[in-house]
């Protein structure tokens, strides 16, 4: 979201950004890096009344997007939504909250509004079929300066072929999926998470890393063969066009996300046996995968960004 928002300053618009770092704030439960604002209605109200907005966005599900929301309706005001993430498989598969509550807390937020921001067909298919009614696409963008192919240096040292996956390390990545198979070669994880220390101890003989970022992550990318996407409720997954502006291919499951993105069998290879596509993306065209990157430019998605806004 920061590069769309940079994009439209760019452009000569006033882009006001209200988050939780603006409130009192809690990590939340699970995952320590997102912040929860506590009671932000009435602040938020007088933030939002000084700005004076002509448009309104809402970007998350959480405590700030509810008191929002409830802002744009005491007032009517149409604002738009963005669904970002699957929360309802996210808490399922750690609290066992049945799916069919959570997706209602999520239809009741969004169909308040004006239209729902979703990256792909695939996944506004899925919504679709949840009973959200008013969709809206919105794709996304990858830096294509940052991520571009270079020698392939990053894992000299490692068996090869070196299969990669980068990201955060949680149970919902369905990482293990992919640390169990039978692969020649290495296998790496790049990034952190709660799930890490676990995966460490089940799978010693994989190449944990954790964190990196700018050019160390680039050169992580670039210098893998496979880029294994395990993930089955991502909504879009940036790290496969980062991957494929890299150079490098693309094996996952044929689900929401990777089914948007892996589109020319000469970039990558979807199956339901993860192994057999990791092993068919080892033949892909790394020229190919920088080239499909190239389509998903950041200009393009702030402007389709802009165009789907509603006046306040």
């Amino acid at each position: 979201m920061s590069i769309v928002v940079d994009h439209l300053r760019a452009g000569g618009d006033t882009v006001e950004v209200i988050g939780p770092d603006r409130f009192l704030n809690l990590p939340m439960p699970g995952y320590a890096e997102i912040r929860l604002a506590v009671a932000p209605r009435r602040k938020l109200a007088r933030l939002v009344d000084a700005f004076r907005p002509e448009v309104v966005h809402i970007a998350t599900e959480g405590p700030l997007g509810w008191a929002m929301r409830a802002i744009c309706r005491k007032r009517g005001w149409p604002f738009t939504t963005a669904f970002h993430t699957r929360f309802p498989e996210y808490l399922h598969a750690r609290t066992r909250i049945p799916l069919s509550w959570s997706w209602a807390v999520m239809r009741r937020f969004h169909e308040a509004g004006a239209g729902t921001f979703a990256a792909t067909r695939s996944l506004r298919e899925d919504l679709a079929a949840r009973g959200f009614t008013k969709l809206r696409a919105w794709t996304r963008g990858v830096d294509l300066a940052r991520f571009r192919p270079e020698p392939r240096e990053a894992w000299d040292g490692l068996p090869r072929p070196v299969f990669l996956y980068a990201g955060r390390v949680a149970v919902e990545k369905n990482i293990a999926a992919f640390l169990a198979l039978d692969l020649p070669g290495s296998k790496v994880v790049v990034g952190d998470g709660p799930a890490r220390e676990g995966l460490q101890k089940r799978f010693p003989e994989v190449h944990f890393t954790g964190y990196r970022d700018n050019g160390l992550l680039a050169r992580s990318y670039a210098g893998a063969d496979v880029f294994v996407f395990p993930s089955r409720t991502d909504t879009f997954g940036l790290v496969l066009l980062e991957a494929l502006a890299s150079g490098t291919p693309i094996a996952a499951f044929p689900v929401t996300g990777p089914r948007d993105v892996v589109t020319d069998p000469l970039v990558g290879a979807l199956s339901e046996d993860l192994r057999a596509a990791c092993l068919e993306a080892l033949s892909c065209d790394r020229a190919a995968c920088r080239t499909h990157a190239e389509a998903w430019s950041w200009e393009a998605c702030a402007a389709q960004f802009r165009a789907a806004l509603v006046p306040v």
